[in-house]
């Protein structure tokens, strides 16, 4: 490669800038998000049914989808949630599921399922969910005169249907109002005045608003269209209903009922700033890029402004994009401050300026070439690849200032310049090779890995692999090219020693170093046994203390965090005004202990999503209307000093002012919901069994006992498992004394209570929007407010008895208000959030209460889930990878070498990278975490590229000088300037990414940390511990090739039985 390269300079330069223009235009195309795509795959079955309880949508729905669901190939496990008139199935499959097939297959089953539901059920929707697809952002809808019904039909019918222009996005139904209704208020006193019943009233209003087919007839030469008023064509026309005729006078709608063009009855309020407004979630799919989204979406901005009135204006608002700009910036500004210093470095050691520009120039090719191999195999610009990129810098600047710095050595011999070129590169080719294929090799276990953590690493391992695979190309073509037209050509200069030998030979400044270098070295290697021993028992002892006194987290956590998202909890059961005014307070204390200026916005969501837009409680999921979810975004000029300590903050002055108010603080950035995977906490138990009271009582028995761990917080049962009921049993030998059958009664009930939206559909045409709406039948809600009001409800038309009262008892109770399942088990849920401390510590706290707390009930299971279980499994998964890493590696060596001897002695410096990288990170009150850990890993192979050139050489010397001690003093010394610039210099820019002090640099200053002090320790580790160990090993081993091949010389089998074959075949010369 070398020789070719030399031979077609200008071919070299030509293919540089090909690739560099096609890198340029990906750069432009690649998406940018904040994480790569995580293979996740889900299918969630939003079912409603409005009115219904939870008991009866487990019994009568969710059991169903549960046992249909399992004839769908593929398919991992089925969880569902029942609340009050809605049942969401979540589907979750195996990674390698055909998600095409899958999705095929679930609607099929959910069309048999239909046939075994209640009567009135309406067709469920069925979503394809990825733990990507979340919110980036809310778009807000503000007024001072139009109301929330006006804004949410706005929304409905003008905003939303314009996302399909918008390409990767979406958006759910609107949250805080409700769909457009043309609702009939019934008076209940007027109605039994004129001695009706809700049924007949509903009865009257089908007969009357019929939707029926124009139809044509054939008049003369035409064919005429024959529509009929048999809808109603005006709201107020719907007063002329006449509900009942023949004896006494005609009574009408307009007699005991108003007309509203309102909306249906309301089970939840949106507030912005705490005043009620309408806002729609901003959703992405898995496959698009956040930016994308973001940018197509505030483009958008202007068109769907000049859709609304004058009056309502629209905001954009909890935009997540900023993190992945910021993340972007911060990672791009600290990979340049790092090339500029490694530059430096190169500077001062080589004191050459061309030769630091020739190793400066191949990082920002290295990257832009590894930017387009990224889009060619389909990845994404994410937080995963960029500290990817960042981190191959070091490794890029290896690569070429081994060859810079070999050259330089090889013109210091008198060398032409030509000629030191083409040996000093061809010397270190294979070392070089070697090294690149070790540090690969480091990154190879990701893709054996599972689940997040190999979504995770394989990204990184990509950019890394590619940066360095063209920085090795680079080293082999464009260097030596370039080095030949830029390097000048002197010759070589002997000492003034020689030219005046009566004068002092100058000594430079890094001579100096190396003599002082080797004097340690002498020191160590005449104490070979004690060193090594000291080395091996210091590295495992702080190893061992390091692993176990770091703590453990998923991400890094961050202190500095301006957003922050909580749950509200009041009485259950309670009404959502009244809920709504316990959120009101909430943000009230908030601003209190942070400044009403520094609060530059809040969203609430409070109660519950319309049963009619099932799929809104994949965002937005409360159980009743007593819960609400809170969204905080302070001021930028605000300091969050830390998130921790604001948020006790906040539970205290919650705790003191509203003693009945509960709160739980939930996962709000992209990259926490994304690694909770739908968890609401990062600590969640699942206690599951076939009695619900058995696991009820262990779960409260769980939760005084976590209640009594110092780092937890916000202990909880999720589910509401005491929610006020009215129970309503029926005599039904009582109602048949009347006449009256269950089916009458309920159909009353459910129109005084609730509306006959689910049991009567009706709908009216708006002819000048082109929309159809529900039309219902409801009583005044503060015309029934005790339980005596509805036990006067009346039940037969044209009598004032029998009432409800007559044929039932009303009896307070309580029962769940939420069933959640699990295969054949119920579940109990009990989450925890963490107060400063890390996730392993909180993990194994939580393990030690439950061995106290003792074994579930028989049946029962319990196993922790969200966090606490992916940090286990990944976990393991990077010990695991860290240690085939190392396994490859020594492999890797040992072909090479032909020994095992010399494989290990390459990895002896892999100890001092745990050592260092450990010390460090705690030091600076870091955990171990996918950032870190990546920086561990990565360390670990520049260490091996560090042992490589010293052991390479060494091993060399031996073999020529047949003395392994002064071999392995020799390659220390002759190693002891690219070690130390190619360490220093990766250190060097590493600085920038480990100070954390960018937007993004609390998310990536650990891997910043893990790599210096792995690297700093390793680099120790090769220039003094590796050349003693070499000597130790190498001491006595034999100087014999391990060959076996009779025709090698070097083998001891070499019999040269064919030298003598080629000899006899060589005709001898003719003599004169």
């Amino acid at each position: 490669m070398i020789k070719a390269a030399l031979a077609k300079p200008v071919a070299v330069i030509v293919a540089l800038l090909g690739v560099l223009v096609f890198a340029v235009l990906a750069l432009g195309r690649i998406p940018v998000d904040i994480f790569p795509r995580l293979n996740l795959p889900t299918i969630y079955i939003a079912q409603p049914y409005g009115g219904m309880a939870p008991a009866q949508m487990e019994g009568f729905i969710a059991t169903r989808y549960q046992n249909q669901m399992l004839y769908v190939s593929g398919i991992k496990d089925v969880e569902v949630k029942n609340i009050q008139g809605l049942c969401l199935v979540k589907c979750t499959f195996y990674e390698d599921a055909n998600m095409a097939q899958a999705a095929g297959e679930v609607a099929n089953q959910v069309s048999r399922v239909l046939n075994y539901l209640p009567p009135g059920s309406v067709p469920p929707t069925v979503v394809r969910f990825d733990a990507s697809s979340l919110p980036v952002g809310q778009l807000v809808f503000s007024s001072r005169s139009a109301t929330l019904g006006q804004m949410q039909d706005l929304a409905s019918t003008r905003i939303r249907p314009l996302f399909s222009q918008i390409p990767g996005a979406s958006a759910p139904s609107p949250f805080g109002g409700n769909e457009r209704t043309i609702v009939i208020r019934v008076n209940p006193e007027r109605m039994k005045s004129y001695e009706l019943t809700p049924d007949q009233i509903v009865a009257a209003l089908v007969k009357n608003n019929q939707v029926a087919p124009a139809g044509s007839v054939g008049i003369g030469d035409y064919m005429i269209m024959t529509p009929s008023n048999a809808v109603l064509e005006k709201v107020s026309e719907f007063l002329d209903i006449p509900l009942r005729q023949g004896v006494g006078p005609t009574v009408f709608m307009r007699d005991l009922a108003t007309v509203e063009d309102a909306t249906d009855v309301p089970v939840g309020y949106a507030l912005v700033n705490g005043k009620r407004s309408v806002y729609i979630p901003v959703t992405k799919s898995a496959e698009a890029s956040t930016m994308n989204v973001v940018n197509a979406l505030k483009a958008k901005l202007p068109e769907m402004q000049s859709l609304l009135p004058d009056n309502i204006s629209l905001s954009y608002e909890f935009d997540q994009s900023v993190y992945v700009t910021q993340a972007v910036h911060s990672l791009v500004v600290e990979g340049g401050i790092g090339a500029l210093l490694t530059g430096l470095v190169v500077l001062l050691f080589l004191g050459d300026f061309r030769s630091s520009i020739i190793v400066i120039l191949t990082i920002p090719v290295s990257l832009l070439a590894a930017v387009l191999l990224l889009q060619l195999t389909g990845q994404t610009i994410n937080i995963m690849t960029l500290s990817g990129l960042a981190l191959a810098i070091g490794i890029l600047v290896d690569q070429a200032t081994v060859v810079i710095e070999n050259i330089h050595q090889h013109l210091e011999m008198g060398k032409p310049k030509a000629r030191a070129i083409l040996d000093a590169s061809k010397e270190v080719s294979f070392p070089l090779l070697l090294i690149t294929l070790s540090i690969l090799a480091v990154f190879a276990p990701a893709f054996l890995m599972t689940g997040v953590p190999r979504g995770m690493f394989i990204p990184l391992s990509l950019s890394v692999g590619f940066s360095i695979i063209v920085s090795y190309i680079l080293s082999q073509t464009f260097v030596p090219v370039v080095a030949n037209w830029w390097l000048k050509n002197h010759p070589h200069e002997p000492s003034s020693a020689h030219t005046y030998p009566n004068q002092p030979e100058k000594v430079t400044g890094f001579e100096r170093v190396k003599r002082g270098y080797l004097r340690l070295l002498d020191r160590l290697l005449a104490r070979r046994a004690l060193v090594l021993t000291l080395y091996g028992v210091v590295c495992a002892v702080l190893i061992g203390w390091g692993f176990t006194s770091i703590g453990q987290d998923m991400m890094p956590n961050i202190t500095h965090a301006r957003q922050f998202q909580l749950r509200i909890l009041a009485p259950q059961g309670m009404r959502i005004e009244r809920t709504e005014q316990r959120t009101k307070e909430v943000i009230q204390l908030i601003e209190q202990i942070v400044g009403p200026k520094n609060v530059a916005i809040t969203s609430a969501f409070v109660g519950m999503t319309p049963s009619s837009y099932g799929t809104s409680a994949l965002y937005v999921f409360n159980s009743g209307p007593n819960e609400a979810d809170l969204q905080v975004n302070l001021a930028e000029h605000y300091e969050v000093k830390s998130l921790d300590a604001l948020k006790e903050q906040i539970r205290v002055a919650v705790r003191k002012h509203l003693p009945d108010v509960k709160i739980t603080f939930e996962p709000i950035s992209l990259t926490d919901k994304i690694m909770s995977q739908g968890a609401q906490t990062p600590i969640e138990i699942l206690v599951g069994g076939k009695d619900l009271g058995e696991g009820e009582q262990y779960a409260e028995k769980l939760v005084r006992r976590l209640e009594k761990v110092p780092s937890l917080r916000d202990v909880r049962i999720n589910q509401p498992l005491s929610y006020p009921t009215m129970q309503i049993q029926i005599d039904r030998e009582r109602a048949a004394q009347f006449g009256l059958t269950p089916d009458q009664i309920s159909r009353s009930l459910v129109a005084a209570t609730s509306s006959s939206r689910f049991t009567a559909k009706n709908l009216w045409l708006d002819r000048s929007k082109g929309f159809a709406y529900q039309v219902q039948v409801q009583m005044e809600p503060q015309q029934m407010r005790s339980t005596a009001d509805m036990q006067s409800i009346p039940l037969v038309p044209g009598q004032l008895r029998p009432t409800l009262g007559d044929v039932a008892s009303l009896r307070p109770a309580t029962e769940p208000g939420q069933y959640d399942r699990i295969g054949p088990r119920r579940i109990v849920t009990v989450s925890a959030n963490i107060h400063q401390q890390d996730l392993g510590s909180a993990t194994r706290a939580v393990q030690a209460a439950l061995k106290e707390v003792g074994a579930p009930p028989k049946g029962s299971v319990v196993e922790l889930r969200g966090l606490s279980m992916l940090l286990q499994e990944t976990m393991g998964s990077l010990q695991t990878g860290l240690g085939l890493a190392v396994v490859v590696i020594f492999l890797l060596l040992a072909a090479n070498y032909q020994s095992f001897k010399v494989a290990g002695v390459v990895l002896v410096t892999a100890p001092a990278v745990l050592v260092g990288a450990l010390l460090l990170l705690l030091g600076t009150g870091q955990t171990l975490n996918l950032q870190s850990y990546m920086g561990l890993i990565m360390s670990v192979g520049v260490s091996v590229a560090n042992a490589v050139l010293v052991v390479t050489n060494a091993e060399g010397l031996r073999l020529r000088f047949r003395d392994a001690v002064s071999a392995a003093r020799t390659a220390g010394a002759a190693r002891l300037r690219p070690i130390l610039m190619t360490s220093i210099a990766m250190i060097f820019g590493m600085i920038p990414m480990a100070s954390g002090l960018g937007e993004s640099g609390e998310q990536t200053a650990p891997l910043g940390r893990a790599v210096i002090g792995g690297l700093f320790a390793s680099t120790l580790a090769a220039l003094f511990i590796l050349p003693v160990a070499f000597a130790a090993v190498q001491r006595k081993t034999t100087f014999d090739s391990v060959s076996l091949d009779p025709d090698d010389p070097e083998s001891t089998t070499y019999d040269g039985s064919e030298l003598a074959a080629i000899a006899e075949r060589t005709p001898e010369p003719m003599h004169a």
